[in-house]
């Protein structure tokens, strides 16, 4: 890869790879961080890297360093669930939002399979090539996801104002 293909895959891989990122992490400077250290780890690479696989290689390198971010925190930060998940309040009126904390209540690597397929349109192939899982890895963790979102975004109080 030379650097104008380098330069390519910033403008259009960057924005993608943070809203990956963030929608993980749940911190934009987090996420900021991920995308500047995905970046240089392709630049420390660029002549192994083929122009043709530069976006499998960045979401897989974004996927791993998201992966030890949450493990860091994990570990310098006592694990609270209330703390790292937004609750979800009756009062929604925001699709996107309802929808944004359902996502967060999944276990990490269905919201990730899932942001992955659903919102980046990635094939089954490459998803497992990202994450490292099988395609039947995959798919299961897909189907989980999916299931677990339809029942939480099911109840009409979750979607409409109610007013008490």
């Amino acid at each position: 890869m030379n650097r104008s293909q380098y330069n390519k895959c910033v403008e259009q891989y960057a924005d993608r790879i943070f809203r990956f990122a963030l929608s993980s992490l749940r911190d934009e400077d987090k996420a900021k961080d991920v995308v500047q250290e995905t970046f240089a780890r392709i630049w420390e690479h660029v002549d192994t890297v083929e122009f043709e696989r530069a976006k499998p290689y960045l979401f897989t390198a974004a996927h791993h360093l998201m992966i030890d971010e949450i493990r860091r925190c994990q570990k310098t930060e006592p694990l609270d669930v209330t703390c790292n998940q937004e609750s979800i309040s009756n009062s929604y009126s925001d699709i996107q939002e309802v929808l944004h904390n359902a996502l967060a209540t999944l276990p990490e690597v269905q919201r990730n399979v899932i942001l992955l397929r659903d919102y980046e349109g990635y094939s089954y192939q490459e998803i497992g090539e990202i994450t490292g899982l099988s395609e039947s890895q995959v798919k299961v963790y897909i189907f989980r996801g999916r299931t677990a979102l339809k029942k939480q975004l099911k109840s009409i109080d979750n979607l409409i104002d109610v007013e008490p």
